[in-house]
């Protein structure tokens, strides 16, 4: 299987906003940042932002997940807005495509902290970020709400890269 990141282009904005077909996935991948449905106006403005680095994750010549690097400091990133397709979940993508970036967060950007926040019912995403080295270092308690309930979001934290 030949898997790789490249960079998510205004010609990948349809096939995001196919991915992203309801409301509270919309949610779940962009939090509040994005209104339902996903636009290309709410890309471009959001791309316009030179600290985000979004990559479409191809796997056999497929596009199969995206997945966003926010540079929040000079040697500090954050994981931001992981989604594989459908057609490819269940398949330990999700790994892979956080290990092509973690890699590509230390030899292209010089990064020496990695952190992102998952929401904590989502609990196959912990899973998979705790497989790789990281750690809860917060909790924020009914942070986020949809359709009524309180959502927890967590902190995770990876301090020493390779």
């Amino acid at each position: 299987m030949d898997t790789k990141l490249r960079a998510f282009l205004p010609a990948d904005y349809h096939q995001l906003i196919t991915w992203i077909d309801s409301d509270e996935l919309n949610y779940l991948w962009g939090g509040p940042a994005f209104s339902f449905p996903l636009t290309s106006a709410q890309l471009r403005a959001h791309y316009d932002n030179p600290d985000i680095h979004a990559f479409m994750f191809v796997v056999d010549q497929v596009n199969a997940g995206y997945i966003e690097l926010y540079q929040e400091s000079l040697n500090s990133f954050r994981i931001c807005r992981v989604f594989v397709a459908t057609d490819f979940r269940g398949q330990k993508l999700s790994a892979v495509l956080l290990n092509q970036l973690i890699e590509k967060a230390q030899s292209e950007f010089h990064a020496t902290s990695l952190s992102l926040a998952v929401f904590s019912h989502n609990h196959v995403a912990k899973c998979c970020y705790q497989s790789l080295g990281f750690r809860t270092t917060a909790i924020k308690q009914g942070i986020r709400h949809y359709q009524g309930k309180a959502w927890d979001l967590e902190i995770m934290q990876k301090n020493t890269l390779k």
